[in-house]
Protein backbone atom coordinates (compact mmCIF):
# COMPACT_ATOMS: atom_id res chain seq x y z
CA UNK A 1 0.00 0.00 0.00
CA UNK A 2 1.36 3.44 -0.84
CA UNK A 3 1.46 6.43 1.47
CA UNK A 4 -1.03 8.13 -0.87
CA UNK A 5 -3.46 5.22 -0.41
CA UNK A 6 -2.98 5.39 3.36
CA UNK A 7 -3.67 9.14 3.29
CA UNK A 8 -6.89 8.50 1.37
CA UNK A 9 -8.08 5.76 3.74
CA UNK A 10 -7.48 8.01 6.73
CA UNK A 11 -8.82 11.26 5.25
CA UNK A 12 -5.39 12.55 6.20
CA UNK A 13 -3.83 15.95 5.70
CA UNK A 14 -0.26 16.04 4.40
CA UNK A 15 2.04 18.02 6.69
CA UNK A 16 5.21 17.56 4.64
CA UNK A 17 7.05 15.48 2.04
CA UNK A 18 4.11 14.70 -0.24
CA UNK A 19 6.63 13.90 -2.98
CA UNK A 20 7.03 10.52 -1.21
CA UNK A 21 3.34 9.68 -1.81
CA UNK A 22 4.09 6.61 -3.95
CA UNK A 23 6.39 4.96 -1.42
CA UNK A 24 5.21 1.46 -0.46
CA UNK A 25 4.36 0.59 3.14
CA UNK A 26 3.81 -3.01 4.27
CA UNK A 27 3.55 -2.85 8.08
CA UNK A 28 2.40 -0.43 10.78
CA UNK A 29 2.89 0.09 14.51
CA UNK A 30 0.77 2.27 16.80
CA UNK A 31 2.10 3.77 20.02
CA UNK A 32 2.53 6.98 21.97
CA UNK A 33 5.43 5.44 23.87
CA UNK A 34 8.63 5.90 21.90
CA UNK A 35 10.36 3.31 24.10
CA UNK A 36 7.98 0.70 22.65
CA UNK A 37 8.64 1.97 19.15
CA UNK A 38 12.38 1.65 19.72
CA UNK A 39 11.95 -1.86 21.12
CA UNK A 40 9.66 -3.29 18.44
CA UNK A 41 9.79 -1.35 15.18
CA UNK A 42 12.00 -2.39 12.31
CA UNK A 43 12.64 -0.22 9.27
CA UNK A 44 9.89 0.30 6.69
CA UNK A 45 7.11 0.34 9.29
CA UNK A 46 4.55 3.14 9.38
CA UNK A 47 4.25 4.83 12.79
CA UNK A 48 0.85 5.89 14.14
CA UNK A 49 1.07 8.15 17.17
CA UNK A 50 -0.49 10.94 19.17
CA UNK A 51 2.89 12.18 20.38
CA UNK A 52 3.29 15.53 18.65
CA UNK A 53 6.76 16.67 19.68
CA UNK A 54 10.09 16.19 17.93
CA UNK A 55 10.82 13.03 19.92
CA UNK A 56 8.46 11.07 17.66
CA UNK A 57 10.19 12.35 14.53
CA UNK A 58 13.65 11.71 15.97
CA UNK A 59 12.60 8.13 16.75
CA UNK A 60 11.46 7.69 13.14
CA UNK A 61 14.81 8.97 11.93
CA UNK A 62 16.71 6.51 14.12
CA UNK A 63 14.69 3.55 12.84
CA UNK A 64 14.32 4.55 9.17
CA UNK A 65 10.54 4.71 9.56
CA UNK A 66 9.16 5.77 6.15
CA UNK A 67 6.11 7.78 7.35
CA UNK A 68 4.47 9.08 10.51
CA UNK A 69 0.74 9.62 11.02
CA UNK A 70 -0.48 11.79 13.88
CA UNK A 71 -3.90 10.66 15.11
CA UNK A 72 -6.88 12.44 16.75
CA UNK A 73 -6.33 15.51 14.54
CA UNK A 74 -3.45 16.52 16.79
CA UNK A 75 -1.32 19.33 15.44
CA UNK A 76 2.38 18.46 15.69
CA UNK A 77 4.70 21.09 17.11
CA UNK A 78 6.38 23.27 14.50
CA UNK A 79 9.79 21.89 15.48
CA UNK A 80 8.59 18.34 14.74
CA UNK A 81 7.36 19.26 11.25
CA UNK A 82 10.54 21.20 10.50
CA UNK A 83 12.60 18.18 11.52
CA UNK A 84 10.44 15.85 9.40
CA UNK A 85 10.96 18.11 6.39
CA UNK A 86 14.73 18.21 6.98
CA UNK A 87 15.02 14.42 7.03
CA UNK A 88 12.47 13.80 4.27
CA UNK A 89 9.96 12.02 6.54
CA UNK A 90 6.41 12.14 5.17
CA UNK A 91 4.08 13.32 7.93
CA UNK A 92 0.29 13.14 7.94
CA UNK A 93 -2.46 13.90 10.41
CA UNK A 94 -5.84 12.23 10.57
CA UNK A 95 -9.02 13.12 12.44
CA UNK A 96 -9.57 9.51 13.53
CA UNK A 97 -8.62 7.87 16.82
CA UNK A 98 -5.69 5.47 16.91
CA UNK A 99 -8.12 2.57 17.29
CA UNK A 100 -10.06 3.53 14.16
CA UNK A 101 -6.88 4.19 12.18
CA UNK A 102 -5.55 0.74 13.05
CA UNK A 103 -8.86 -0.86 12.07
CA UNK A 104 -9.05 0.95 8.75
CA UNK A 105 -5.49 0.09 7.78
CA UNK A 106 -5.77 -3.55 8.89
CA UNK A 107 -9.05 -3.99 6.99
CA UNK A 108 -7.34 -2.56 3.89
CA UNK A 109 -4.57 -5.18 4.14
CA UNK A 110 -1.75 -3.40 5.96
CA UNK A 111 -0.02 -5.86 8.28
CA UNK A 112 0.99 -5.21 11.90
CA UNK A 113 4.64 -5.03 12.88
CA UNK A 114 5.80 -8.35 14.30
CA UNK A 115 6.95 -8.35 17.93
CA UNK A 116 9.66 -10.96 17.42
Amino acid sequence: MTIAEIAGLLDATWLCCQEEAQREIHTAFASDMMSDVLAYVKEDTLLLTGLINSQSVRTCEMLDVPCIVFVRNKEPQAEAIEMAEEIGLPALKTPYTMFEVCGRLYAAGLQPARLV
